[in-house]
């Protein structure tokens, strides 16, 4: 049997507190920290990480598996394309002549797209070769050498229009010099002058284009992607005007190369020490964490696109002066801080 008592005792207990004592409420609970007010500044993190994936090159044993993985599926494809255009012919001739005419140009073209990207690779070891000569030409200040180059470079743009008067100019005053950094110079002055002009004017549009769409994307991969394929259609771009004509592998060899080279030498990181001098004081801890990221996105891609154009450019930059970075984002992206920073406030 149970006490009366232990039934009493079931009951709540009620704890009497002094006057003295603090009491809580809702309105004295501290507030949740907003993502946007995460400390640090804006990293590029999606430049950053479209830099790791082009740069990053496969094991070996990936490279292997692929490769083997690729034959096997053309030769199971091959096969039962074979046999079912034999069964066709036999079953159905007309069916089967015209489905083996289609098969046949189907290849013809894949053999000249294979014809294509082989030209364009040779096309981009033409003007890598010239790039060496030059560098040597100068460092050994061979006149000889140096007007091999130049020879070589003009045959490179003869049937080039928007490099006609260059190449004039080119041959009247030639002669004249008798030195070869005078003699690069003048084939930087006169052929590579406007085709510098027009790779920064493409640097910047991708520039202003990545910081753009990085800074209104929320979606974590799709900024990443849009990066990616923004800096693969520039550096194409950048080849294509210095007359590389990279082709699809000859892009992606390219990009590989640029983004390693930025990579190592750890030149995918910029922030305030960069943006600050040129857009103002403190402009990042001004704007907002997206807009931030956009900005320092915009800034990586300038970087990255000077890059390919010294990488791209058939000449190294001796009397033609090498792009500025700093210049490029301050052409590119000061129109997008101002309208960005009206936003913001």
């Amino acid at each position: 049997m149970s006490h009366p008592e232990d039934k009493a005792n079931r009951g709540p207990v009620l704890i009497e507190l002094g006057d003295d004592s603090p009491r809580m409420t809702p309105s004295d609970a501290p507030p949740v920290p907003e993502p946007e007010a995460a400390p640090g500044l804006p990293e590029g993190r999606a430049m950053a990480t479209a830099a790791a994936l082009a740069a990053r090159r496969p094991s070996r044993l990936a490279r292997w598996f692929w490769a083997l993985l690729g034959a096997l599926v053309s030769a199971l494809v091959s096969i039962a394309a074979w046999r079912f255009v034999t069964d066709l012919v036999a079953s159905v001739p007309v069916l089967g002549y015209a489905l083996s005419a289609l098969m046949v140009l189907f290849v013809m073209v894949v053999l000249l797209i294979v014809v294509k990207e082989l030209a364009a690779l040779s096309r981009l070891g033409t003007v890598d070769a010239l790039h060496r000569a030059a560098d040597r030409a100068l460092a050994d200040d061979d006149l000889k050498a140096a007007r091999a180059t130049v020879d070589k470079l003009a045959k490179l743009y003869a049937g080039r229009d928007d490099t006609a008067w260059g190449r004039e100019r080119l041959r009247d005053r030639s002669p004249e010099i008798f030195d070869a950094a005078g003699v690069l110079g003048l084939a930087e002055n006169e052929l590579l002058g406007p085709l510098d002009a027009a790779a920064r004017r493409e640097v910047e549009a991708s520039a202003r284009q990545v910081a753009t769409v990085t800074a209104l994307v929320p979606l974590a991969l799709a900024d990443v992607v849009a990066a990616l394929g923004a800096n693969l259609r520039m550096i194409r771009r950048i080849a294509e005007i210095y007359g590389g004509r990279s082709g699809t592998l000859g892009s992606w060899r390219l990009t590989r190369a640029v983004m390693s080279h930025l990579v190592a030498t750890g030149a995918v990181a910029v922030g305030d020490d960069m943006l600050e001098p040129i857009l103002g004081g403190g402009i990042l801890g001004k704007l907002s964490r997206r807009f931030g990221e956009g900005m320092v996105n915009g800034a990586l891609t300038a970087r990255v696109g000077v890059a390919a154009m010294e990488v791209c450019r058939p000449l190294p930059f001796a009397a033609g002066k090498r792009p500025s970075v700093r210049s490029i984002i301050r052409t590119s992206l000061a129109g997008l801080v101002t309208t960005g920073g009206k936003r913001d406030h």
